[in-house]
């Protein structure tokens, strides 16, 4: 009796949700859903294009963006600082600094993670947990600060990259300049130019003349530049540019000086390093080739003096 009971009452339940059930997609707002995943649905099918999946980097990248919009830990001075930085280092998208800053969250969390669980193993630190939070907070402001260096480095590593293929430009640009191009002609034929070869500088020069487009002040836009990268041949180059203008100097000329200067600063600079090479090889070859031609050349009559006093 009682499992024939038992039985009617969830019967009766099954049937009352699904009577609910039935009345609640019969309302309008569950008919209007219906509708418009009906209509999703056929527009993927209709442009399978638009529904592929965002690649992972992608995804990790707007989600690090999201975060750092969310965290307003930074005030308006160090996110302009970031920025600038951002800039030099290549990285022009909008959402930048909010990558940056996610960035610098997720990695102060997990060096703060792996503190907090290594100072249990710690002698010392094991026996007190306020020491095992105090070096999980101690990493955590170590790891804020590793993406700002890593920026930094990159940066640096840039830079460089541009200041060794800049003679090369303004040779081009001298070229460019004699043969009777403007000077947004010659910087777009330059960029062309060293795309393989200096993708770094020939995509600042694109800019460029995107903005020469824009803007007929050359002395302006060749000042964004130099701010932008942040290279004394390039702030050099500007300055040049805008005394030949204001004092009517030939362009060619100024910019044949430009790169004769440029060409000879670049070979001392290499004439430099060679000078410190013989420095910087003198301990490889104490530790590792010292100790070799000593094995080979002594080796031998140790293993002799060896035989003869056994």
């Amino acid at each position: 009796m009682t499992l024939t009971l038992l039985d009617a009452v969830l019967t009766m339940a099954v049937l009352a949700f699904a009577a609910w059930a039935f009345a609640r997609g019969q309302r309008p707002a569950a008919r209007i859903a219906r509708r418009a995943r009906a209509l999703a649905d056929e527009a993927r099918i209709a442009q399978p294009e638009l529904a592929t999946p965002q690649p992972f980097a992608k995804r990790v990248v707007t989600r690090l963006a999201v975060l750092g919009e969310l965290l307003p830990i930074f005030e308006g001075p160090h996110r302009s600082d970031l920025a600038r930085r951002l800039t030099r280092a290549g990285f022009r998208d909008a959402r930048a600094v909010s990558v940056l800053i996610g960035v610098k969250v997720v990695v102060g969390l997990l060096a703060a993670a792996v503190a907090f669980v290594a100072g249990g193993h710690v002698p010392f630190v094991e026996r007190w947990f306020v020491m095992r939070l105090c070096s999980a907070g101690a990493f955590f402001m170590i790891g804020m600060m590793l993406p700002e260096f890593a920026l930094q480095a990159h940066a640096r590593r840039r830079q460089k990259q541009i200041a060794a293929a800049l003679p090369d430009a303004l040779d081009l640009l001298v070229i460019c300049t004699n043969a009777g191009h403007s000077l947004a002609a010659s910087i777009v034929r330059i960029a062309e130019e060293m795309r393989d070869i200096a993708p770094a500088l020939a995509f600042e020069l694109e800019t460029t003349a995107q903005e020469l487009r824009l803007d007929g002040d050359s002395v302006a836009v060749l000042r964004n530049l130099a701010e932008r990268v942040d290279v004394p041949s390039l702030r050099t180059l500007t300055t040049t540019l805008s005394q030949s203008q204001r004092y009517g100097t030939p362009v060619t000329q100024a910019l044949q000086v430009l790169a004769r200067a440029e060409r000879n600063e670049h070979m001392h600079l290499l004439e430099e390093r060679a000078a410190r090479l013989s420095i910087k090889i003198t301990l490889p070859m104490m530790f590792f080739i010292l100790p070799t031609v000593i094995l080979i050349a002594a080796g031998p009559a140790v293993l002799r003096l060896m035989t003869v006093f056994k």
